[in-house]
Parts: C-alpha cells; structure tokens; sequence
C-alpha cells in the first residue's frame, strides 16, 4: 500500500469505524485512542495490506483493539444472569432513535458489534464472521439473539409513538 493509499483509506473510512467504535465503547477519548491505533497497525503493516483489503483490516484491528480494551478493564459483565424486565421500559417515547440506542447500548458486547456491523454498517454475515473470527453460525445466532432483546426491550409500537 502506497502513503497515497493510506491517506485515502484514512478518507474514506476512518468516519466509519470511528461510529462504529463508539457505538460499541461509548466513550469518546477511548474510541479516537482506538481508532489511533488502528491506523498505526495499518501504517505498520502497509507493506502486507491491499488497498483492495483495507476497509476489512481497518474493522478487524479496530474491533480487536475495542475487544482487546475491554478484557483489559474487565468490563465484561455476563448478562445471562440478567433479569430482561429490569431493562424494559414502560414509559411512552417519541424519539425513535433515542429508543433504540438506548436498546442497542443494553446488549452485551458481542450482540451489539455484530448487530451493528449488520444494521448500521451493513457488513454480510461472512464479512463479520471474518472481522469477529465467529464462524457464521455464531454470528447469525448473536444477530438472532440481539433482535429478540431489541424486539422485547422496544415492545409493542404504540409504546414507540
């Protein structure tokens, strides 16, 4: 990859993983610090990436960076042992968006990145199987798991109006 690949890269999707980041982490300083890195592994590794292939590296390490940061924090809660009803709502929203970012922001880390990488950035369930080293069944069953969540948290649509 040439500087001029790397510059262009940068152009082109360091706004997308940027949200994508952030979506997941919720923290501004840790998703630039994330992001920063990100780019230093493809400035490290230029030479290995094509400009073909830059877009799936830059997802890749950044992901592994975020997951990498949170093992580290120990923030990983197991949410098995979560009662749902303490996370639903009973209150009427007109905003959306605020609901389902709500919603999306309760699901565990690996059900938002991939329901993320599906909805929001609309990645096939190979791609995030290769970004997420998941094999496509255990993405499509985080999908499947984080839809039910969201579809039980948001409830019926008159609460929504």
């Amino acid at each position: 990859m040439t500087v001029d690949e790397y510059n262009k890269s940068v152009d082109l999707y360091s706004d997308n993983v940027y949200r994508f980041i952030l979506k997941n982490i919720r923290d501004v300083d840790k998703a630039k610090d994330i992001i920063q890195d990100t780019y230093e592994k493809l400035w490290i590794n230029a030479e290995k990436v094509t400009f073909l292939k830059v877009k799936s590296y830059i997802f890749t390490a950044a992901y592994h960076t975020m997951i990498d940061l949170i093992r580290k924090e120990k923030k990983q809660a197991d949410f098995e042992c979560v009662n749902p009803e303490h996370y639903s709502h009973t209150q009427q929203y007109s905003d959306l968006s605020e609901l389902l970012n709500e919603a999306v922001n309760k699901l565990p880390e690996i059900q938002r990145s991939v329901v993320l990488l599906r909805d929001y950035e609309g990645y096939s369930y190979k791609e995030i199987a290769e970004i997420t080293e998941l094999n496509e069944s255990q993405v499509k069953v985080y999908i499947y798991r984080a839809r039910v969540f969201l579809k039980n948290y948001i409830g019926s649509l008159d609460a929504v109006v």
